[in-house]
């Protein structure tokens, strides 16, 4: 399989939860706010809104309450242009994910309210109703993979978009919340990484499916020399190391003043695969996902602030960048 050619038809299903953010004032703490702003959340869903905005097809497929709330997502979807056809509602007592986070770094609270999540209730049967020969690839986050019947349903849908001959494309995402154990994520997601052909962590999610943050590196190289093609290995300020091709690159970062940390990694994964669907090379498509991360940091909220190409390249034209690294 030829992983780029997949990207390059630049056509996603995108597997994963759609929620609601909220989020007081800049620099308001939450038990102090007295109005909130209302966005499009859940890491799936940014990441398919993000690669919309790049002008890349992309579809979700989940499971959303059959309520207000999930009509506001339904909503939101096609405000981004994400295509919701498998985006189906479930009835009863099953709620859709609802985070409250803060637009401020120091001291900042993020609340996630994941009991009875709707997007949990993902069927087989609701992956099996996917044509997965429309698409080039396969992207999904993490979180998918934390409770039954989601978590089958997403190793059904890795089996199908393989058999389509889809490259898959894996946000580790480690969310402890939405776990019943660290040990049943460590297990669940390493499985989930070694059928993967493109894996992006951070250095903490590597070094917890190693079993230690000493040895995250060292799984991020093991699993680029097995099973993936290209795996990103993040590390915050210090930038990325990116093993593709039998080589090992890093890369810095774009500084900004950042006004909350959450987003980053989303708009960082959109950014990136947009880049390798539009023919640029590995070390250029980091960058740019890089980049990404930095103008989603600096702004409120997290779909509304991922850029489009205009806005990328406006951020480029005026940003120094990256840092040096070394190693």
């Amino acid at each position: 399989m030829d992983i780029l050619t997949g990207i390059k038809k630049n056509s996603f299903v995108v597997v994963g939860r759609v929620g609601m953010d909220l989020s007081p004032p800049t620099d308001v703490k939450t038990e102090n706010a007295e109005t909130v702003v209302v966005a499009m959340g859940g890491s799936s869903a940014n990441i398919a809104a993000g690669l919309s905005k790049f002008g890349a097809s992309t579809a979700l497929v989940t499971r959303v309450s059959d309520d207000s709330i999930g009509r506001y997502c339904l909503n939101q979807l096609k405000h981004y242009g994400v295509d919701s056809t498998h985006v189906t509602p479930i009835a009863g007592e099953f709620r859709n994910s609802l985070a409250l986070y803060e637009t401020r770094v120091e001291d900042h609270q993020s609340v996630i309210y994941r009991n009875g999540a709707a997007d949990f209730q993902m069927s087989i049967e609701d992956v099996e109703a996917v044509d997965y020969s429309k698409y080039g690839a396969l992207i999904t986050a993490g979180t998918v993979f934390a409770a039954e019947p989601s978590r089958s349903a997403a190793f059904r849908a890795f089996e199908l978009a393989r058999a389509a001959g889809l490259p898959i494309i894996f946000d580790v995402d480690y969310r402890p919340y939405s776990w019943p154990s660290a040990e049943v994520a460590e297990d669940v997601l390493s499985r989930a990484g070694t059928l993967s052909d493109v894996i992006v962590a951070n250095d903490e999610e590597f070094g917890f499916m190693a079993g230690g943050i000493d040895k995250g590196l060292a799984k991020a190289r093991e699993l680029a020399s097995t099973t993936a093609s290209i795996v990103v290995y993040k590390m915050g300020h210090l930038g990325a190391i990116t093993f593709a091709n039998g080589t090992e690159t890093r890369t810095g970062i774009y500084a900004v003043e950042a006004v909350k940390p959450t987003g980053a990694g989303d708009s960082f994964m959109a950014g990136f695969i947009a880049s390798l669907a539009e023919g640029r090379d590995m070390d250029e498509a980091v960058l740019r996902g890089s980049a990404c991360a930095a103008i989603v940091v600096a702004k409120p909220s997290c779909a509304p602030a991922m850029p489009n190409n205009e806005q990328l390249e406006a951020f480029l034209a005026t940003h120094p960048g990256p840092s040096d690294v070394k190693g």
